[in-house]
């Protein structure tokens, strides 16, 4: 057992996760009376966010009574104690450098009263807020992010798929003419793949786009065919097509920047298998409603929705252009709108939906929590099919990054089990301009 630590804990970090007391083993845990404060305002709504202050708030009433404020509360067996540190404590070494009274300073206070009261303990605040540890670090207060949903393997966003060299062109013959795949125990580097992975085999004279599909057990090549109207073009574009469009993968996942055609190819593999399923749905969460800068545009819910979901509808516009204006593709896509056997909405409006022999298609998922996530998931029902796509590297939540958001914690638990995959798509394909932009800029 180590040396008993003290933590100080910043308001987002229970945002992000409300069970965030159970991570801290036999710590202690202090909350400034300011983060209590901040989470009443939470408390009402109904996005997530409010959810996590409401559950907070609940357990913190259940663990406490009134010794919350004099020796703490138990966490329960071989845990720590909860403190609460009430009114405003005073500290020199926050106000000299940070005279204005702003929560966060009062937060820094906290944690400074608590070093002095208990100086052979360290103490260390928590917070998500990367200001905010700037600030701590400024004046020798020790910080660190709340890292507990961390994935650890994010370099597997900086490449797209594996390519295989110095294959044996034999071998790559016998995938061309094998319609049934090959055995996977004869890939020499087998030991690398995850299920449905994708790859490119290469030798001297010849090259082919492969699959390794966990249920056949075998390699199989990639064929590279339209869906509705839509045909790859790259390699990896073929890839995600692949998977999309195989029944027996139920998860996807598709992660790339913005114009490398990840909601347009999983809407077009969804509009081509229409008949397998009884519905689409077309979802993404609407980050900027937590941020309340959408409060004062006119109209109703729906309307003021509509400026965010305009990308879903130009990618199904995209869609339609493939085909004449009076053809009978473009009727049947109006007629599945007219019906909603094609729903294109805000991810909140689809909560209590039961996602039951669905193809659902939830863009922008790296603005999701891992619980958000977890919660879309375990409502899939029978026969449905769930498509998560988002740039893992523009995020828009202010407490969730690169590494601890959603979609990344989905690849990382997901990635062993045979009715996932994960595709990673580079190479933008709207413009030389737009792609130097997103590279560059």
């Amino acid at each position: 057992m180590g040396m008993k630590k003290n933590f100080v804990l910043d308001t987002n970090v229970i945002l992000h996760d409300y069970n965030c007391l159970r991570n801290f083993e036999e710590n202690d845990i202090y909350l400034p009376i300011v983060v209590l404060e901040e989470l009443d305002k939470f408390k009402k709504g109904n996005e997530q966010i409010n959810f996590n202050a409401r559950e907070f708030v609940r357990q913190i009433d259940e663990l406490t009574d009134d010794d919350l404020f004099k020796q703490g509360a138990s966490l329960g067996q071989g845990m720590g104690r909860l403190f609460v540190i009430t009114g405003s404590v005073k500290s020199d070494r926050v106000r000299d450098s940070f005279p204005e009274h702003k929560p966060d300073h009062e937060i820094l206070a906290a944690v400074d009263y608590v070093e002095k009261k208990q100086p052979d303990v360290k103490t260390t605040l928590v917070t998500k807020d990367i200001n905010l540890r700037m600030k701590a670090r400024s004046i020798g207060i020790h910080c660190e992010d709340y890292i507990t949903d961390k994935v650890v393997n994010a370099d597997i966003f900086e490449h797209s798929n594996q390519t295989f060299d110095d294959m044996d062109p034999a071998f790559i013959d016998r995938i061309y003419s094998s319609h049934e795949g090959i055995d996977v125990d004869e890939f020499p580097h087998k030991d690398q793949l995850h299920p449905n992975e994708c790859f490119v085999l290469r030798s001297a004279r010849n090259s082919v786009l492969a699959r390794y599909n966990p249920f056949t057990h075998t390699i199989n090549r990639v064929l590279k065919g339209k869906s509705y109207g839509i045909e790859p073009r790259n390699a990896e574009q073929s890839f995600a097509l692949e998977v999309l469009n195989d029944p027996a993968v139920k998860l996807v996942a598709l992660t790339g920047k913005a114009g490398t055609g990840k909601t347009l190819l999983a809407l077009a593999a969804s509009l081509a298998q229409m008949n397998e399923y009884k519905q689409i749905l077309l979802a993404r969460p609407i980050v900027a409603l937590s941020n309340k800068d959408i409060g004062f545009l006119p109209g109703d819910a729906k309307e003021k929705v509509a400026p965010y979901m305009q990308p879903l509808f130009d990618n199904l516009n995209v869609i339609k252009r493939q085909f004449a204006a009076t053809s009978a593709e473009v009727k049947r896509l109006e007629e599945m709108q007219k019906s909603e056997q094609l729903v294109i909405e805000a991810l909140a409006f689809i909560r209590g939906r039961s996602l039951s022999e669905t193809f659902c298609i939830v863009d922008e998922a790296q603005n999701l929590t891992p619980h958000e996530i977890k919660t879309i998931i375990t409502r899939a029902g029978e026969g449905t099919k769930m498509v998560f796509t988002g740039d893992i590297q523009q995020i828009d939540q202010p407490y969730l990054d690169s590494e601890s958001n959603g979609l990344v914690y989905m690849i990382d638990r997901m990635k062993d089990q045979n009715i996932f995959a994960h595709i990673n798509l580079m190479k933008g394909e709207r413009s030389m301009l737009s792609e130097l932009a997103s590279i560059l800029m």
